[in-house]
């Protein structure tokens, strides 16, 4: 029987795929349970056809024509996939840390009442990358998208949505609950899938790892980051804050408010907050 399911979720960056895949092969090597990689592949270049034919021919791998969003590509993953946890990254996570996958089974194996747990996340430097965070408000969407992140009240609401007062007390070496987990790298359970249900699709991008750690919240299961695990994300993103008209001009920018207002419709508006 087949443990553990890791689904990579991939869009036309073979190099950093094949990195990826390598890692985790390797942090899997030893592991005394059996286990899979399925590789869902958005948009499907022939160059990454290629490189799975010749390096990874053990791997499944499901190709799509077309963008078909973060969402509805783990989807279909999960209704292939054949372990008992499914560990879901992006193609961008590279895993050095000996057994840092295994510490991560071990800890949801232990508590029934983790439904996701997430490692923490290094960026290339070695500095700690922000992954665990507190519930979105629209006033948290505005903060981080325009100037008025720079102002003091603008650095509180935003300090807040960081969890800065957790993590500026030194660094936390302790799993803790949050309110949900970078979609990058996290571990669910497949049985508490069948209360909690699958991705959203409606989100092609973004705030779809926002609604399904609440809706785990909601069925009484927790989100805990755990910072025994750790992984590099090559994740990149900009710390400039942009005038509302340079904001709206932007592609991923409207993308992630789309996004946004769907999810606070979807949730009526109503503020929550169930981890730290």
């Amino acid at each position: 029987m087949i443990k553990l399911s890791v689904i990579v979720n991939h869009y036309q960056t073979p190099e950093i795929l094949k990195i990826c895949l390598k890692s985790i092969k390797e942090n899997l090597s030893d592991a005394g349970f059996d286990w899979e990689i399925i590789v869902t592949d958005s948009a499907t270049i022939e160059k990454t056809e290629e490189m799975m034919d010749e390096y990874f021919s053990d791997i499944i791998f499901i190709p799509a024509k077309e963008n078909i969003g973060f969402g509805k590509s783990i989807n279909i993953a999960i209704e292939k996939a054949c372990g008992e946890y499914f560990f879901i990254v992006n193609a961008d996570i590279l895993i050095e840390q000996e057994k840092a996958i295994e510490k991560m089974l071990e800890y949801i194996e232990k508590d029934k009442e983790v439904g996701m747990v997430g490692p923490k996340l290094l960026n290339v430097n070695n500095t700690i990358q922000q992954s665990c965070f507190r519930f979105y408000t629209p006033l948290t969407v505005v903060c981080r998208r325009t100037s008025l992140g720079r102002t003091s009240f603008g650095r509180k609401i935003i300090d807040n949505f960081l969890m800065k007062d957790v993590f500026s007390k030194g660094k936390v070496i302790e799993p803790i609950p949050v309110d949900w987990l970078m979609g990058s790298a996290m571990m669910v359970r497949k049985s508490d899938l069948k209360k909690v249900g699958a991705f959203d699709e409606n989100f092609f991008m973004y705030f779809e790892d926002v609604d399904w750690a609440r809706r785990f919240w909601e069925n009484g299961l927790k989100v805990v980051y755990y910072p025994e695990s750790t992984m590099y994300h090559y994740h990149f993103q900009s710390s400039k804050k942009k005038s509302l008209f340079e904001t709206l001009l932007s592609k991923y920018a409207r993308i992630h408010i789309r996004s946004a207002l769907k999810y606070f419709i979807k949730y009526k508006f109503k503020k929550v907050k169930y981890g730290l």
